[in-house]
C-alpha cells in the first residue's frame, strides 16, 4: 500500500527531497503522495520530522 501524509505535515519538503521515486509534490497546505508512483519504501517516513507519512 501506498503511504499518505497526514494533516501533521508541516510543509518542510523533507520528505520530497529523499523520495527514490519523485512521488511526493507539493499539495493544497501540505505535500501530497502520488499512489501510482509510490513503491512503499518508508523513506519518506524515516526523513519525516514530525512524523506525517505513514502506511496507509
Amino acid at each position: 500500500m501506498a503511504y499518505i501524509i497526514s494533516d501533521e505535515c508541516i510543509s518542510c519538503g523533507a520528505c520530497a527531497a529523499e523520495c527514490p521515486v519523485e512521488a511526493i509534490s507539493e499539495g493544497d497546505g501540505k505535500y501530497v503522495i502520488d499512489p501510482d508512483k509510490c513503491i512503499d519504501c518508508g523513506t519518506c517516513a524515516d526523513t519525516c520530522p514530525v512524523g506525517a507519512p505513514a502506511a496507509e
